[in-house]
């Protein structure tokens, strides 16, 4: 399924790139972003499809590269329609992103509400397939939403991934839940002041692909044996025969060693580190920091599951590029795109080396943190 790491220089000429696929050369022209920040996120109509084809037809910018991967900034729809996105066309293995989540309150990265939220994921759906190889997979991780100024949680997430699931003539492989063992409690309103709720602590991390049986294999993501196993797997005793559930446990079942334990369809992890390489990079570049980053665990569990030895994985929403990194540390080739050029600045930061890419691009200011201001007022009552 993987295809062989083609070095660039083996055929020389601009089209080529060290991840095997011919990409587009670097355009001269910066990036056309619509003034509103939502625009890449809505749906478009017949009638507006050739006025908005001849804007995002422009040529993805390169941010940077690696020995294994390429950051492009650029808006969804433009990279798709480029010669770099059109190369991709039945070459990735595993897509695994994050979208926008369907958020009452509007973030800076984009994020749609209601309909135009369902009809925006459900148009991304063929595109994306487009790419896959014949049993390659998708995977997005998905948050819970709410009813506005309602204690009522909406099926709108729900709903959506239903239409991208139709929209692209995609199977449900099987369906996760990525637990956050050190969320925050939220919503605040219904979890703290009124306290008629509990913490909404995880996410829907949907597993689709194409084919019913994608290519996929969990001996590469077993976990370690409990004491207790590694104990029974030792003696060799445990009491055989039926169980009340009606399954029936052979005489034999657990005596073999098979590397690990089979992991559960719940990924827990907990976001609680405050000073890893990426923070500090983006503090010491002055960049915020992409504020819905996803988790790495979660990232590494679908890369090593789902995607081959140099096997290629695409974000389409990389923010901070957590995929990327992942990928390039598990020896996959991956590609990213996202359209904000200060949050693929801040990614190089998960990289110990990247070249070339965009030069010029524009900090928000000192780090709007806590502790920044902190040290920042404490520097100024010396001085």
């Amino acid at each position: 399924m993987g295809r062989s790491f083609i070095i660039s220089s083996i055929r020389k000429g601009p089209l080529r790139s060290c991840l095997g696929v011919d990409l587009c050369p670097q355009s001269k022209t910066p990036i056309g972003f619509a003034g509103k920040e939502a625009e890449d996120l809505a749906p478009r109509t017949s009638a507006q499809n050739s006025k908005h084809l001849t804007k995002d037809s422009r040529q993805p910018r390169l941010a940077y590269r690696t020995n294994s991967g390429r950051a492009y900034h650029s808006t969804l729809r433009s990279f798709l329609h480029s010669r770099a996105g059109r190369a991709l066309e039945g070459q990735v293995d595993l897509i695994l992103t994050s979208p926008p989540f369907p958020l009452n309150r509007k973030k800076r990265y984009g994020n749609l509400q209601g309909d135009r939220y369902l009809d925006w994921l459900k148009e991304l759906a063929p595109e994306l397939v487009r790419l896959l190889r014949p049993k390659g997979s998708i995977v997005i991780e998905l948050g819970n939403a709410w009813e506005p100024g309602s204690p009522v949680m909406s099926t709108l997430p729900t709903r959506a991934l239903l239409s991208f699931m139709e929209a692209g003539g995609l199977n449900l492989c099987e369906e996760f839940i990525g637990y956050n063992k050190a969320r925050l409690p939220a919503p605040i309103q219904w979890v703290n002041v009124e306290r008629m709720r509990v913490k909404d602590a995880y996410t829907h991390i949907w597993w689709m692909s194409p084919s019913e049986r994608p290519r996929a294999d969990n001996r590469r993501v077993l976990r370690e044996y409990s004491p207790a196993m590694k104990e029974l797997i030792r003696t060799g005793k445990y009491n055989s025969g039926p169980r009340p559930s009606e399954y029936v446990v052979g005489k034999k079942s657990f005596r073999k060693d098979n590397g690990g334990a089979i992991p559960p369809n719940v990924i827990e992890f907990a976001n609680t580190s405050a000073r890893e390489p990426y923070l500090n990079f983006c503090e010491s570049k002055r960049l915020d920091p992409h504020p819905a980053r996803m988790n790495a665990e979660v990232a590494r569990f679908f890369v090593k599951f789902l995607a081959p030895r140099r096997g290629l994985v695409f974000d389409p929403f990389a923010g901070s590029n957590t995929t990327g990194a992942v990928a390039e540390s598990l020896g996959r080739r991956w590609i990213a795109v996202d359209r904000d050029s200060s949050y693929l600045l801040g990614s190089r930061g998960r990289f110990p080396r990247t070249r070339g890419g965009e030069k010029g691009v524009k900090r928000r200011g000192p780090l709007r943190h806590p502790r920044g201001r902190q040290r920042r007022r404490l520097r100024a009552s010396r001085a």
